[in-house]
């Protein structure tokens, strides 16, 4: 799957069908359901859901909340626009 057609799924009702916990985080985060971006997320472990973790947080506004979380990812809080953070890690998570 592109980034193109996890986009054009945002159309839809439901994320993709075999996709992941956290792409589904993503999705659901760009349908802006946070709270269930957020319950997906905080469930998986490693770096991964470190960053999509810290992601939403710094979406919530939550700053330090999120630096914790970029931590655990093994990276700084980047000084980039939401979307672009958004398209980055949903095109790192389709890797």
């Amino acid at each position: 799957m592109t980034v193109d057609e996890f986009k054009a799924s945002l159309a839809g009702d439901v994320p993709p069908h075999g996709v992941g916990k956290l792409l589904q985080a993503m999705w659901h985060d760009a349908k802006g359901d946070w709270v269930n971006a957020h319950k997906l997320a905080q469930d998986v472990q490693g770096s991964q859901g470190a960053l999509v973790h810290a992601y939403l947080h710094r979406k919530e506004g939550d700053l330090s909340n999120a630096s914790y979380w970029y931590g655990r990812a093994g990276s700084d809080m980047p000084e980039i626009s939401l979307d672009a953070e958004w398209e980055g890690i949903v095109r790192r998570l389709l890797k």
